[in-house]
């Protein structure tokens, strides 16, 4: 029986996707498990694995389409089998949001192999403004892509990720009542286990120790964990742990799931594995899922302190400022010592001040102990 391909579902809140394009064609061979389709969400650009081998056939959605979550954007055919009716058939979808509506059904052919239809200038704007032209459907006679169909699609890509990204956090900043709490933390023992560490672990951030020592906190105070979802605290008790990373056009949070149970030299492998595969447009849907709670660190942009709007659904994120060094007081005398400051934001519906202090002490104080393996 043919394997449908559907739009899958990357988060709680989404209800669409839009597809980018596809990393295969029609009537190719595919392998269940390899990139089939990039699709873009509220959260990030993904690669859709394909769900089985065979081939693909019946390719409904078309790039820049935007397809409901469950909907089927093509088939994968076993040899011998044709596709049913009900699947090859086209059907409506959402327009996406600087593009041209269109029924769901194959691209053009290219007027010659391997070679994509469009004006000479169509292809001097595309290279200008960074397009991929075998995203862009174009307008012109026998499908070819004109200059206009160049900029409409530069227009959409740029701004819908940037759009959803503005809608979502709005959302978040007029329904889920904001706290903050904001801690000024001893980084002496943290910049010092790093230049330790560093010799053996040379991709080494202060990110990944702060990954560490915040997985450690947030297993004993698992109701930072929480979500507020149709009224009620749905508890979660995973600690996935997810990291704001700036792309060209938003801001994306790839997630280390269960870091609470990742060594140190894991955390650093897959953070760095993450944020550039995220900078590259090239995360999977699995990449994004499920995180819990969120850590951004504005620390390399010089930032002293700033207050993040929490990621919905979670309950809190954590906002890291620069390590720079302050004026402290040891045993009443002033001394020179690197510090920084984090600010916790809170969704009170989960969590009252109480809870959220008790995790940022434990936080503090887990990244203070580090002073006495500084040397």
């Amino acid at each position: 029986m043919p394997t449908v391909v559907i739009m899958p579902a990357l988060g709680l809140a989404q209800d669409t996707g839009r597809v980018l394009r596809w990393l295969k064609a029609a009537g190719e061979s595919v392998v269940q498990g390899e990139p089939l389709v990039e699709v873009e969400t509220d959260k990030a650009t993904v690669e859709v694995e394909a769900p089985a081998t065979g081939v693909l056939a019946a390719v409904r959605a078309r790039p820049g389409d935007v397809v409901p979550v469950g909907q089927p954007m093509a088939v994968i055919l076993a040899p011998g089998e044709s596709p049913p009716p009900d699947e090859t058939a086209a059907a409506p979808t959402a327009a996406a949001p600087g593009a041209p509506a269109h029924p769901l059904s194959p691209p053009p052919r290219p007027s010659a192999p391997g070679r994509i239809p469009a004006s000479p200038r169509a292809r001097r704007l595309a290279e200008e403004l960074g397009v991929d032209l075998t995203a862009v459907r174009g307008s012109g006679p026998a499908g070819e892509i004109t200059a206009e169909d160049v900029r409409a699609a530069a227009a959409g890509t740029a701004g819908r990720v940037w759009q959803v990204m503005v809608e979502r956090l709005t959302r978040s900043w007029t329904t889920a009542p904001h706290f903050y709490l904001r801690r000024d933390v001893s980084a002496h023992g943290l910049v010092a286990r790093r230049r330790r560490l560093r010799a053996s672990l040379p991709e080494l951030t202060y990110t990944d120790l702060l990954v560490q020592q915040a997985a450690a906190a947030l297993r004993q105070h698992p109701r930072l964990l929480a979500r507020w979802e149709d009224g009620r605290i749905v508890a979660s008790g995973r600690v996935h742990i997810g990291l704001a990373v700036a792309v060209s056009d938003g801001v994306v949070v790839p997630v280390l799931h269960d870091a609470d149970a990742l060594s140190l030299e894991e955390i650093v492998r897959r953070r760095a594995d993450l944020i550039t595969r995220a900078q590259a447009g090239r995360l999977r849907p699995e990449d994004i899922r499920d995180g819990t709670f969120t850590i951004s660190n504005l620390g390399m942009f010089d930032v002293d302190a700033f207050y993040p709007i929490v990621n919905p659904p979670q309950a809190a994120i954590l906002g890291v400022g620069r390590i720079a060094d302050r004026v402290v007081a040891v045993d009443g005398r002033p001394v020179v010592r690197p510090a920084l400051t984090l600010t916790l934001s809170c969704d009170h519906r989960v969590a009252d001040g109480a809870a959220a202090a008790r995790f940022l002490d434990t936080l503090a104080r887990g990244l203070e102990s580090l002073e006495g393996e500084a040397p």
